[in-house]
């Protein structure tokens, strides 16, 4: 049998060329939208948290950057902690948190379905992080047309 003889990787080696940019670095253009949706579950998987990740980075390319939490996707905007409301209970726990609260905080826009919020998972407007507006669910389907109508970039994030 052929012996594997190198050396085992140390903490601060490079596994990959994380610095090749293989595609330009695009930017919006002066009044271009964006609108990021989220049908998805808090901690059921890594889409919410790496889709907020992208609307951060459409706000910090210039895009008027929209989040839209609808379905269980309000979960990612309620007020979490643990033992205190605010409180990380292990490290990574407030990321979703944190990162929403980062994008809004850069001036993006995010809105919460009230359907969703309360008939669904039971909680009411003081349960939304601050900068969350909550919106009538009519309102849900509307806020995407006028982005497809302003021609703005619309990444849609579900879970099944």
């Amino acid at each position: 049998m052929p012996a594997v003889d190198l050396p085992h990787h140390k903490s601060g080696d490079f596994l990959v060329d994380y610095e090749e940019k293989v595609f330009e670095d695009v930017k919006a253009e002066k009044g271009e939208k964006a609108l990021v949706t989220f049908h998805t579950v808090a901690f059921e998987g890594s889409i919410g948290l790496v889709n907020l990740l992208q609307a951060v980075r459409l706000q910090r390319k210039g895009f008027d950057t929209s989040v839209l939490l609808y379905g269980p996707g309000v979960t990612l905007g309620v007020q979490r902690g643990f033992p205190k409301l605010g409180d990380e209970a292990f490290p990574g726990h407030m990321a979703m948190n944190n990162t929403l609260g980062k994008f809004i905080a850069e001036g993006g826009k995010a809105y919460a379905c009230r359907f969703a919020l309360q008939a669904l998972y039971g909680h009411g407007e003081p349960s939304l992080m601050e900068g969350i507006r909550p919106i009538n669910p009519l309102d849900v389907l509307d806020l995407i047309l006028l982005h497809r109508k302003d021609n703005a970039f619309i990444l849609n994030t579900w879970t099944m």
